[in-house]
């Protein structure tokens, strides 16, 4: 199998109704909304409070596939645009492209690009088991660590620990979430009615 080559449909598409365009547009909505709600929830945890967003815009990626993955983050990051107190601190540390251009934008971009390669590899199989969901959901998380870093310094100036602002305190949170999931996709596809074995 060529990793260029899709080996099979997204989780949604083996679900009835998945290839439905309207379907997939309510679920894009509904998506969007999941996004908005796991922004908000908060986990206590050391050494900084968790949300659950990462987590969801991973699996988001994984179950939907590229194409509606992308469709979804691109429907909530426009959401936010729109002035829409969708994203984590909205609207007390801002709204709207005030909040997108603020120290935290980066990890926004990150969110699309993590949600599509993650559907990218789940289109390749990479939700079959748990190593290669594993595998897949760390690649997300480092496409969402990429842009959020680099914005950071660029925003916040490269002379402040940029690393200890925005990726040390998140990495033991975030080992939690990415095994959460990576045990959690491949239950998903093989429960999936139609899916292939």
């Amino acid at each position: 199998m060529s990793l260029l080559t899709a080996s099979q449909p997204p989780l949604i598409d083996t679900i009835p109704g998945g290839r439905n365009l309207a379907v997939k547009a309510a679920i894009a909505v509904a998506g969007s909304v999941l996004l908005a709600i796991s922004a908000k929830l908060q986990v206590p945890f050391y050494p900084v409070p968790v949300t659950m967003q990462t987590l969801v815009v991973l699996v988001l990626g994984m179950t939907l596939g590229s194409r509606l993955a992308f469709a979804t983050l691109a429907l909530y990051l426009a959401e936010g645009l729109a002035g829409l107190p969708v994203f984590a601190g909205t609207p007390e540390k801002g709204i709207g492209l005030a909040y997108m251009m603020g120290p935290t934008g980066g990890y926004l971009l990150g969110y699309l690009i993590a949600a599509t390669l993650t559907g990218w590899l789940a289109e390749r199989g990479f939700d079959r088991s748990l190593p290669k969901a594993a595998f897949a959901l760390i690649l997300g998380n480092i496409a969402i660590y990429v842009p959020g870093v680099l914005w950071l310094g660029a925003v916040i100036g490269w002379d402040k620990p940029v690393l200890a602002y925005g990726l040390i305190p998140f990495l033991a949170g975030d080992a939690l979430k990415l095994a959460l999931g990576a045990c959690l996709l491949p239950l998903l596809r093989h429960a999936a009615p139609g899916s292939k074995r």
